[in-house]
């Protein structure tokens, strides 16, 4: 069985809601600390507020990039990673252009995720393929592309109108990129039977709103 600590050390735990009010990023924030969640991960308008609350602290900070549906352009993209950046995020979890994904134009998808990379200038990189809206082929060509352009993970999902991680996408993600790159499950994931079973299918980071019960359990407070 997988240690409290080793879990939590896994947990984006998230609060990506457009209805987020301060004292919700505020309550977020706590909870990461308390339980030693990897990062807290927030929309750009929350990262400065939850950067003032962490930064002296051992949780990251994450922000979302082109969210949620990855159609803003290139040059906006890179330029809302560098201000997340530069307002205290080191972690960014963009959303790829995913009609350009689905339509073939493979040049242009790279070339989206090498701007936040480059924009990101060493901050981790999370590239969200949105796997229920893509074919096994298409989900393969995401993250090989992902993985040529330079960013660090392959994310499942946003999790905002549409199906969350499965097992099988998790696997066919791993089994794509091997072991250079890190898989993050996320949608879907609301309590510890189901974050195992990510964990077992090869994420190493798990995105979910609901850390602190996924650790209660484990914890069997």
């Amino acid at each position: 069985m997988i240690s409290p600590e080793e879990l939590a050390g896994m947990i984006d735990h998230t609060n990506i809601k457009p209805n987020a009010t301060k004292d919700d990023i505020k309550k977020l924030c706590k909870e990461c600390v308390e339980y030693s969640f990897s990062s807290a991960c927030v929309t750009p308008t929350n990262v400065a507020l939850t950067y003032e609350i962490l930064g002296d602290t051992n949780v990251k900070v994450c922000s979302v990039v082109g969210f949620p549906f990855g159609t803003n352009k290139s040059e906006i993209k890179a330029f809302e990673a560098l201000v997340a950046v530069e307002d205290g995020a080191v972690e960014l979890d963009m959303v790829m252009n995913i009609g350009a994904m689905k339509s073939s134009e493979n040049a242009l998808v790279q070339r989206d995720i090498e701007g936040v990379v480059e924009s990101a200038d060493g901050t981790v990189v999370k590239v969200i393929i949105e796997t229920a809206l893509l074919t096994d082929d298409e989900k393969i060509g995401a993250s090989i592309l992902s993985q040529k352009a330079g960013a660090d993970y392959v994310k499942t999902s946003t999790g905002i109108g549409y199906s969350g991680a499965n097992v099988y996408d998790v696997k066919l993600i791993r089994e794509t990129i091997g072991s250079d790159m890190g898989v993050k499950a996320s949608g879907s994931i609301r309590n510890l039977k189901t974050a195992l079973e990510m964990i077992d299918a090869g994420a190493s980071r798990i995105g979910t709103s609901t850390g602190p019960a996924i650790m209660n359990e484990l914890l069997k407070k």
